[in-house]
Formats: C-alpha cells, sequence, structure tokens
C-alpha cells in the first residue's frame, strides 16, 4: 500500500480546508433548522418538510431527522414521522426516543409511548419533568395506568428534584420558598454544579443580580458549550443593564450553533442599546429573513434606524409595519415620531391622527400630534391638543400650553 505523504505547508492547507468546510456545514446546518423551525411556527409545517428533506439530501444529520419528525406531526403525517425519529435513531441512538413517544401517544397508544418515553428517560436526551408534563401530545394518555405508573418511578435524583422545585418558586417569585429548597440541597450537594445554578437562580429571584451573574460567569466558564448556563447569564447581564456583556453571551449561543431564531433578536436588543445600530440591524435583517413582516423586529429595526439618524431606513420599516398591521395605533406612531424627527411636520400630524382615531386616550400622543401642528404653524390646533394631554394627566403639555396658549 502506498502511503500519501504532505509537506508540512500542503498539511496546514489541507487542514485548513477541512476545518472551513466543516465549520460551513455545520452553519448550513443551523441555518436548515433555524428556517424549518421558523416555518413550523408561522403555521407552516409543510415548507419545513421541504427544506429539511433539501438539507437530508446534502447531509443526513440526526437533527435533521428529529425536526422534520416534528413537523409532520404537526402536518398529522404519523408514519412519516415515525420514519424520521426511527431514522434519527440510527444515526445518534435513543435521540428518537422521545419523538416516537410523541407519535404512539397521539394515536392513543400509552403502552408504545411509555415503553419509548422511558427509553428517552434512560439517555442523554432525557427531558425534565416540566418539559414533558406541558407537552400537549401526552394528553391523549395522561388518565392511562400506563402513564401513572410511568411517574410512580423515580426518574430523577434528589438534587434534580430540588432543583426543579428551585426553578418554579424563583420563576413565581417565592423566594423564600426557593431559599428554603436551596438550604436543603447545600446541606446534601454543597459544592455541585446544580447547586451553584440553584444559587444563582435565587438570587436573581431576590433582585441580587451582580451575585447571579458572578456564579453564572464561573459555571459558563467551567462549561462553555451549557446553552442553559449561557441563556440564563444573557437574560441576567441584560437586566443588570451590561448590554455588552449579554450581547457576547448571545453571540457565544449563535457560535455553537444553538438553531434558535430568537437568539439573533435577542442580541440586536442588546447591540441596540450599546449603541451598535449597524450590528443590531443586520441581526434583525437575518430575523426577517426568517419571520417576514414580524412585527416587533420591524419595529425594533425602526427604532434603532431613527436613533441611528437613518430617518429613510426607519420609515420603510414602519411603513411595512403599518401595512401589515392597519390597525394598531402604535406603528402609526411609531412613523409620526420618525417623521416629527425628520421635521416632516404635515406627515407627522396624518399618522398621530390615525393613531387616536384607533386609541383616542393616549395622552403622548395629542401632545406629540400638537407639538407636529405647532412647528406646522397651526398654534389654535396645537393648544386644543396640548389642553386635551394635560386633562389626560400628562403634565409635560403644561409647558406647551403656558408658553404658546396663554395671551
Amino acid at each position: 500500500m502506498k502511503h500519501l505523504i504532505l509537506k508540512p505547508g500542503k498539511t496546514i492547507l489541507l487542514l485548513t480546508m477541512m476545518l472551513v468546510c466543516g465549520s460551513a456545514y455545520s452553519q448550513q446546518l443551523s441555518d436548515y433548522l433555524m428556517q424549518a423551525k421558523a416555518f413550523s411556527r408561522t403555521g407552516n409545517p409543510e415548507a419545513s418538510v421541504r427544506i429539511l428533506t433539501e438539507a437530508l439530501g446534502k447531509q443526513r444529520d440526526y437533527r435533521l431527522f428529529l425536526e422534520r419528525g416534528d413537523a409532520n406531526i404537526l402536518i398529522g403525517k404519523y408514519p412519516e414521522a415515525l420514519a424520521d425519529y426511527n431514522a434519527a435513531n440510527s444515526l445518534v441512538p435513543l435521540s428518537g426516543e422521545y419523538g416516537l413517544a410523541k407519535v404512539y401517544a397521539l394515536r392513543g397508544d400509552a403502552g408504545t409511548s411509555v415503553y419509548h418515553l422511558e427509553l428517552s428517560m434512560k439517555s442523554d436526551f432525557r427531558k425534565s419533568e416540566k418539559e414533558i408534563l406541558l407537552d400537549p401530545v401526552f394528553e391523549r394518555i395522561e388518565n392511562r395506568s400506563e402513564w401513572r405508573q410511568f411517574w410512580r418511578k423515580s426518574w430523577y435524583s434528589i438534587a434534580e428534584e430540588r432543583l426543579s422545585e428551585i426553578e418554579y418558586y424563583s420563576s413565581a417569585g417565592r423566594v423564600e420558598e426557593a431559599s428554603a429548597s436551596l438550604n436543603e440541597l447545600m446541606k446534601v450537594y454543597p459544592d455541585s454544579e446544580n447547586t451553584k445554578y440553584a444559587e444563582a437562580l435565587v438570587h436573581m429571584s431576590a433582585g441580587r443580580l451582580t451575585s447571579a451573574v458572578k456564579i453564572l460567569t464561573g459555571l459558563a466558564a467551567a462549561d462553555q458549550a451549557n446553552e442553559k448556563y449561557l441563556r440564563t447569564l444573557g437574560r441576567v447581564q441584560d437586566a443588570l443593564g451590561n448590554h455588552a456583556g449579554a450581547s457576547v453571551t448571545w453571540s457565544k449561543l449563535i457560535g455553537l450553533e444553538v438553531a434558535d431564531p430568537d437568539l439573533y433578536l435577542k442580541r440586536a436588543e442588546s447591540y441596540s442599546k450599546t449603541g451598535e445600530n449597524d450590528k443590531a440591524v443586520a441581526d434583525l435583517e437575518k430575523y426577517l429573513t426568517l419571520f417576514p413582516g414580524e412585527k416587533n423586529a420591524l419595529r425594533l429595526a425602526g427604532r434603532i434606524s431613527a436613533a441611528s439618524g437613518d430617518n429613510i431606513r426607519a420609515l420603510s420599516y414602519f411603513s411595512e409595519n403599518l401595512r401589515n398591521n392597519p390597525n394598531d395605533p402604535q406603528c402609526y406612531i411609531d412613523r409620526a415620531n420618525s417623521y416629527l424627527s425628520a421635521r416632516s411636520w404635515d406627515w407627522a400630524v396624518l399618522d398621530y391622527a390615525m393613531a387616536l382615531d384607533l386609541d383616542p386616550g393616549n395622552p403622548d400622543t395629542w401632545l406629540n400630534k400638537g407639538i407636529a401642528l405647532l412647528n406646522a404653524g397651526k398654534t389654535d390646533d396645537a393648544c386644543h391638543d396640548f389642553r386635551k394631554s394635560f386633562r389626560m394627566g400628562n403634565k409635560r403639555a403644561a409647558e406647551y400650553i403656558s408658553r404658546h396658549c396663554i395671551k
């Protein structure tokens, strides 16, 4: 057998090409998964199946089969979903068991559903108790004896059960109960990662955000691919006002190829608060390719563009939002504010008037319409709006009344 001998320079070039190709495929896989999720979320699982089938023609990856199985469930094609989950299992053992449990539950076959659910619980792909109980696909079998028998078994360690309690209490703002569960956990597992994470959750619930960030930063540094730690860290950083840190955390999740379109929206919001407007708009454009016309993304893109002084671009976003949502007063207000900034007084007045037709009880809109009218030289009409705003409780209107309306 002849051996291939590469010179050092060629070896480096080959390795570089392999890394680039691997990275490109990983990004392409993430893009396919995000697009498929977007189609399914917007009520078009058929398109999700089509794009995943296209992706599988290029590379057989278990995650693509799992996502296509979920889309086939939404369509009601249970045999196709079963085939997808079994294909995932053939590539990565036990990865498709939870999906199989879902299909059999939807078919009303409790025994087979629980069989596959038990296999899933013994794997690295097992779900939390909360995830399973909140999954609507199991509603059809939740009164069956097999389902009750499944939950009589101890699937979670004491540490996991305590952490689940703390997650619930913390999210509900029940700080004392969360702290009591944490104390119990610390007595038995004082140095475990679960305990540290639980402590961070209690700090968050109690408003001790700096302490929570310190713990979560340490956890994320020790386990750099832990999605749960990074998501929680990013959320707390944003709440603390550390938007630069949050944008770095969201970037790490995106870099890990986590196929969640909402990460781009979160990072855009963080970028917008650090003044990195070009980066924010780029992320929003990415998000809008997945969810064309999504109201909140268009609104944020418009506001960021306006803040950076690009009123033409802002007006484009706001106008698209208005076309999509002609009965939303906020969409008129957004565009009117942009016209006001651009000193297009008459156009601002028209949009504020439309907003007030839909929501006549907004004192800020009356004030801003008055300001636009004042600048357009229509003082009497402006004073009418200022007085209207003031009667509704807007104290800022008093300054305009005293300056322009008292003769």
